[in-house]
């Protein structure tokens, strides 16, 4: 039997370390189960969640060139189904009013590069006046500077 992507099989726990287990499958290869595919919740301690020697039923998840094989257990158990959203109805657009949002406020007009550009510069230097005013204060006022 090969291993597909997408099936679940059982497996036995062969080993457990801190960033996974390791998981024998019925056609006697290897997979491991990272930690994160162990429950739902958080995982701490894998320790709290399996044993060695534990069967589990996993679903393979990716198999690589190499022969690795990537498992989940919480992915093999069965998902509750969400209950559907009902569909809001669409309202009409009304592309008469471009100019204005919803409630019928004019938008801020579209800025160009250099303007976002000058007004970046600006603030950019009310800042670092502020910095300066601040931290000449602290030295003792007046510019005064330690030689």
């Amino acid at each position: 039997m090969a291993i597909e992507v997408g099936s679940k099989v059982q497996g036995k726990v062969t080993g457990i370390t801190n960033f996974g287990a390791f998981v024998e499958l019925p056609d006697n290869s290897t997979g491991l189960v990272h930690i994160s595919e162990v429950a739902d919740n958080y995982v701490k301690d894998i320790n709290d969640h399996l044993k060695v020697g534990e069967m589990v039923e996993v679903k393979v998840m990716n198999v690589e060139a190499d022969g690795k094989i990537g498992l989940s257990i919480r992915k093999a158990k069965p998902q509750p189904e969400r209950p559907e959203r009902p569909e809001r109805p669409q309202r009409p657009r009304n592309n008469n009013n471009r100019g204005g949002n919803h409630r019928g406020e004019s938008r801020q007009p579209v800025e160009n590069f250099e303007q976002k550009m000058a007004r970046f510069l600006k603030d950019s230097e009310d800042r670092l006046t502020t910095l300066k005013r601040a931290t000449e204060s602290k030295r003792g006022g007046r510019g005064a500077k330690r030689s």
